[in-house]
Parts: structure tokens; sequence; C-alpha cells
């Protein structure tokens, strides 16, 4: 399932040591400021990418639905692989000149030479990794939600004074574990979403905590009747803004972030949303 990430965060990066990427250009600004202007002012020929003419975008390997439908970011399908799409679009570049590869989530946000442009595996912008990396502008905001099965302890539990008592189960490096672990107390932490869901099957844990999109994939495709039953509060510890990760000073991270904003003024960033991310289903808000 997703690597969270969610995402999906900042446990274990403070000790980073600060550096600048070797594929570094000039500076830019933070992820969550409008850049303005025109995304493709120029075109493709006067953007400084790792393969002149072509944009290579990173993502996880595996990646997984909603984000990447049947781990093929080539398709278009799928809510990253559509906006990445979108985001080239608007920087003037053709599907046939947008380069996928693969990297680890955990790659990404350290310091060091890149081999792609951008990466995109719902990376949450946290003020440590904005320390090594530059962010985009954000593409999403999603909260932080519990999945568990029916007739679990966790089933029902609508405050966070009830969740105190179970065994919680997260994805190192995530958001998940920073809130949980603020708002609820220490997790159980595991190398990747599958494997806390997978102590979620064997009933080492009684949820697992992800983004609200990554849960309720979990929900649906990967357990027996699972259910998403509450998601905390989009505070300032609880929401997640994701966005895509570059190179630490990378002269695209304006050009990209006006693609962004042009999008979301546009109104395709929300039919995308719509499209790829459930927004229909109400889930408590943990009290």
């Amino acid at each position: 399932m997703i690597r969270r990430r969610s995402l999906l965060v900042t446990t274990g990066l403070a000790a980073v040591a600060l550096a600048l990427s070797a594929c570094s250009g000039t500076s830019s600004t933070p992820a969550a400021s409008s850049s303005g202007g025109s995304a493709a002012a120029s075109g493709p020929a006067a953007l400084q990418t790792v393969v002149p003419g072509k944009l290579t975008v990173a993502t996880g390997q595996p990646a997984y639905s909603p984000w990447v439908e049947d781990n093929d970011p080539t398709s278009g399908k799928g809510f990253e692989s559509a906006v990445t799409y979108a985001v080239a679009k608007q920087l003037g570049y053709a599907k046939s000149d947008v380069v996928w590869a693969r990297s680890s989530f955990d790659s990404a946000i350290t310091p060091g030479a890149k081999t792609w442009d951008l990466n995109i595996q719902q990376f949450s912008i946290t003020k440590d990794r904005e320390k090594v990396v530059d962010f985009s502008s954000p593409y999403y905001t999603t909260t932080q939600a519990v999945v568990t099965t029916k007739g679990s302890k966790a089933a029902g539990v609508t405050t966070l004074a009830g969740l105190k008592g179970l065994k919680i189960g997260v994805a190192t490096g995530t958001t998940s574990y920073t809130v949980v672990n603020a708002q609820v107390g220490q997790p159980a932490v595991f190398s990747t979403v599958d494997d806390a869901v997978q102590a979620l099957k064997t009933k080492q844990v009684d949820a697992v905590v992800t983004d609200l999109p990554g849960a309720y994939y979990i929900a649906g495709a990967q357990l027996k009747d699972g259910v998403v039953s509450a998601q905390f509060a989009d505070s300032s510890d609880g929401g997640d803004q994701f966005a895509y990760v570059l190179p630490k000073r990378s002269p695209l991270t304006k050009p990209v972030s006006a693609a962004i904003d042009a999008l979301a003024k546009s109104g395709e960033l929300k039919q995308l949303t719509d499209e790829w991310l459930s927004s229909a289903v109400k889930v408590p808000v943990l009290q």
C-alpha cells in the first residue's frame, strides 16, 4: 500500500545535516507560497532538467492506488499520475516527454545528488524537510485517518482518549507517526504501511493510521471487513499538504509551483481530485 509518508514524517529528519543537492540551481521559494508568473513562460527548452527537453519524475516502487493505478504511472491513471501529466502540460511538455523513474521515499527527502527533476509519492511539507529539499505548491491536502476491522477494539472509537488504550500501527518517518505520537502516544512503528497492515491482519495492532485516501484503499482492498473508523482533526499538526519534492534550490521549483497554482485556479486540480480521490464518505473527527 502507500508508503507514507501520508504520505505520508519529520521524525529522524531533524538530525539530517543541511546540504545542497548536486543538482541544485538558483534559489527558489518555499513550497507553500505561490510563485506567480506563467508556468511555461519560455517552454521546456528554457527549463534546466536532468535530461534536456524531458521532465523526469520519480515515484515509489511500487506505487499504489489511488495515487497510481496498477503500479503504472505512465498510464495517467491515478491521482498523482494524472496531476503530473497536467503539470507537465502546463510547463509545455508533451506526455511523451515525461520520463518516469523510481526512488525510495526516504532517499528523496535526504540531501545529495538526484537523478530526477521531481518526485511525487505523498510527501508532506514539513519544516525539517524544507531544510534539505524544495517543495512545490501543495497539490492536495488531507488528514490522517484510523483504519481497522469490524469488531476490533478500535471500531467505533471516535475520541483521542479512546485510542490511547489501543495499539496503533504506523509507518516510520511519516506524518502518521508524528500525529499519533503527539495526540495519542507512542505508536507501534513499522518499515512500511504494508507491514503495518499485515500487523493489523495478524492482530498485532488494533488499528493503522495513514492518510485518508490511503485508509480507504486499505479498508476496501487490503482488509476483510475493513473500516475507516475516524480521522484526526485538520489542525496544525494533523493536516497534511502533499507536494512535489525537488532538489534544494532547484530552478524548477518556481515553474512547477506556478503550474500547480494555475491548475488550482482553473479548477482542473479539483476535477482530478474528485475523479481519483473519494470525497463523499463522511468519517467522524476524533474529539
